[in-house]
């Protein structure tokens, strides 16, 4: 009897820790951004590359859109140039009415019509997991 309560408050506590950690992480699976048309889901990660020295192009774009939409980055698993989830967060400052755009192609087309600027400096660099919303792909 006393092995089946030591197990069960094992059990218990070995819940509770990964629930606390996926909180700290930054909370379950949630709309994160698009990439070229598909949206994905991410989990916060406490990482922080900044002042590393890591060469920029060790990471992708994560571009902000700001307001209500949903963010855009430029590469996804699968991609030849996806640095595994490796991410440069640049935001972007809109000339004309904000509007959800879902592929990198989409926000750098904008920028050359001028109506959005992208940062040039990243507001943070950072780790984290690309989930796609469907599940598995």
């Amino acid at each position: 009897m006393f092995r089946r309560i030591a197990s069960g408050t094992a059990a218990a506590l070995m819940v509770l820790s990964v629930a606390a950690g996926t909180v700290a992480a930054g909370g379950p699976p949630k709309p994160a951004f698009y990439v070229d048309g598909t949206q994905f889901r991410t989990v916060g990660t406490p990482t922080d590359f900044s002042g590393t020295g890591a060469p920029s192009h060790s990471f992708d774009r994560i571009y902000v859109l700001g307001g209500d939409l949903v963010n855009v980055a430029e590469a996804k698993p699968g991609d030849r140039d996806y640095n595994g989830g490796r991410w440069m967060v640049l935001p972007v400052t809109w000339h004309v009415a904000p509007v959800q755009l879902t592929s990198a192609e989409q926000v750098e087309a904008y920028a050359t019509a001028g109506k959005l600027s992208i940062a040039e400096t990243p507001v943070k660099l950072f780790e984290c997991p690309v989930i796609p919303m469907g599940g598995r792909r």
